[in-house]
């Protein structure tokens, strides 16, 4: 991760108030202006994408071919599909099709800091209490065809918040946002960030433990400790209840150990931040003695010096295609190690970690065919299946296939091309960005923008006076008459007494 502060999450937010009044409006007019219609909400609940070279990403390539929508899944795939009556038809002729791409690092949609850092342990925040659904970087991302992100908390904490897998469904609400039954995660960090290398308090205050690696490591440990004993005491009182007892006294309710009891029990996935081989390896071993599997690295820039363990474990890499030696713990980075990861049988996924990287994952993937020699299939499958696999979300995104969520993306070239535009962008059957209507949009919006300013500009008029033509007839001239002066009464507290 390039830094842990709020800095990326509120990049395009706006310093001032002006900014943020005028983004807000903005929003809402984009709202208005750009989408086609809500999801659900379509002429006919039943797509057909016509003539399209559809890239299924699990089940090869199918020339000009089709893809039948119908509820918001896809219903079939294939050639000389039959389009229904009364069916929406979509010509992809000389175009590309895949699924939508997936996040699976990132920080947008948060209102507000991404980091609780007052505490080494914040598992009781959750990243889906603070969603913005106006944040404009959903819809940006949606024209780079990203329709599907893992918010995640910042890395401030070694045990931080919890997590959101949201969908880029941008109109919609915050609880609309969220990709329903997706499975909940939870992110941890290690190394500089959680020990706050790169921060200190002001003067008077004290460091935050911890401030070492080896006390990052003490912190999860002893948190782990504790939900193992607070599981145990659950444990024991849900089997006196079971027994009959009727006097059994539940344990006091602990909210931040909690999540961690459901990682021990493998309802919870763990997200980990870090970069260095030697500490990666610490946490999957700190995990396996625990009886837990980590289910992602993050950033994990030296994986490629333990892919053969991290297969072994089952984790899978989330990493950058090629970013070297923007901090301390970058310096060891390879633009071969996604690459490396994926020969050695790790589920490797491309993320953005940034919200303009995210409007380009194709090309970042594409990477990995130039640095590593990845086929185009194994690069495409690491902004779309291999993502879903590590979210847990396979079943429903990430390759086209029936039954599936009808998440696509339409481009005018092969998406691993560095000239692929996306022009639309599919979210549950209903189209979510589309780039020509974008486009014929964009004069009218110029202009709504152009008048919000003026109108921002403009001095208040001064208020009218009393006197001349519109007061009272025989009024002018006259002055006001006095009334008798009130005997001040002194000031009354919230009890009604005097103060």
């Amino acid at each position: 991760m390039k830094t842990t502060s709020a800095t990326e999450a509120q990049r395009h937010r706006g310093n001032t108030m002006q900014d943020k009044t005028l983004r807000g409006v903005l929003a809402l007019a984009l709202v208005a202006a750009l989408l086609p219609a809500p999801a659900g909400a379509q002429s006919s609940s039943v797509t057909v994408i016509q003539n399209g070279t559809i890239l299924t990403v699990t089940k090869g390539t199918i020339e000009k071919g089709s893809i039948l929508i119908r509820d918001g899944k896809i219903a079939e795939v294939g050639k000389n599909i039959k389009t229904p009556a009364g069916a929406t038809v979509i010509d992809a002729s000389g175009m590309y099709v895949t699924p939508g791409l997936i996040d699976c690092h990132s920080h947008i949609a948060i209102e507000g800091s991404v980091n609780e850092g007052s505490v080494a342990v914040s598992s009781m925040v959750a990243v889906a209490d603070v969603l913005d659904p106006t944040d404009i970087d959903i819809y940006r991302e949606l024209a780079g065809g990203t329709t599907t992100s893992n918010v995640l908390h910042g890395s401030a904490n070694p045990i931080g918040g919890l997590n959101a897998v949201i969908k880029h469904r941008w109109g919609k609400g915050a609880k609309e946002l969220l990709f329903e039954g997706a499975p909940p995660g939870i992110k941890f960090a290690l190394g500089e960030n959680p020990k706050r290398s790169n921060f200190r308090p002001p003067a008077g205050f004290p460091q935050r433990y911890p401030n070492t690696r080896m006390g990052v490591m003490d912190v999860i440990r002893q948190a782990f400790i504790e939900a193992r004993e607070y599981k145990k005491s659950w444990d024991a009182y849900n089997k006196r209840v079971a027994a009959g007892e009727k006097s059994a006294i539940p344990p006091r309710r602990n909210l931040k150990l909690e999540p961690l009891v459901e990682v021990l029990e493998g309802k919870r996935y763990v997200h980990s931040h870090g970069y260095r081989a030697d500490e990666l390896r610490q946490l999957l071993l700190l995990a396996e003695g625990f009886g837990f599997k980590v289910r992602t690295f993050q950033h994990v820039l030296e994986g490629y010096k333990i892919a053969k363990e991290m297969a072994m474990h089952g984790v899978g890499g989330s990493t950058f295609s090629d970013w070297w030696a923007y901090k301390n713990e970058a310096y060891d980075a390879i633009p071969y190690n996604a690459a490396i990861m994926t020969k050695y049988g790790v589920v490797v996924s491309i993320n953005s970690d940034s919200a303009e990287e995210a409007r380009h994952l194709n090309q970042e993937a594409a990477k990995t065919m130039k640095y590593g020699g990845l086929t185009a299939t194994e690069a495409l499958k690491l902004v779309t299946i291999n993502p879903a696999i590590q979210l847990g979300i396979d079943k429903r995104v990430g390759s086209i296939e029936a039954g599936k969520d009808a998440d696509l993306v339409i481009w005018d070239k092969h998406p691993l091309s560095v000239y692929a535009v996306a022009q639309k962008s599919l979210i549950d059957g209903a189209v979510y960005f589309d780039r020509k209507k974008d486009i014929e949009q964009r004069a009218e919006i110029a202009k709504e923008k152009k008048a919000l300013l003026e109108k921002e500009k403009k001095p208040a008029e001064p208020a009218k006076k009393e006197s001349g033509p519109g007061r009272p007839p025989g009024a002018a001239g006259k002055a006001p008459e006095k009334k008798p002066a009130e005997a001040k009464k002194p000031p009354m507290n919230a009890a009604g007494g005097a103060r």
